[in-house]
């Protein structure tokens, strides 16, 4: 969670050398925002977790947490 508009402040100051943004307070970001002016700026279009080390993880967790169900052991209760 950022706060975009400060994002842009520190990208254009290089306080920070850059940053991938997968998400945007306004997807797609308006074609008059700064963060498709600036160089130090990688956008995707909330596609980040389509990796396959992302989807092989989620598949990992989701039969750890059956085994733990199955078990008697439920992990990631909410109640």
């Amino acid at each position: 969670i950022i706060n975009e508009v400060e994002l842009i402040k520190c990208m254009n100051e290089r306080v920070i050398a850059g940053a991938g943004l997968d998400t945007q307070e306004v997807e797609p970001p308006p074609a008059e925002s700064d963060l498709w002016k600036l160089d130090n700026v990688f956008l995707t279009p909330h596609i980040g977790w389509r990796r396959l080390e992302t989807r092989q993880r989620l598949v990992d967790m989701t039969a750890d947490n059956i085994e733990a169900y199955v078990n008697g052991e439920p992990t990631h209760v909410v109640n």
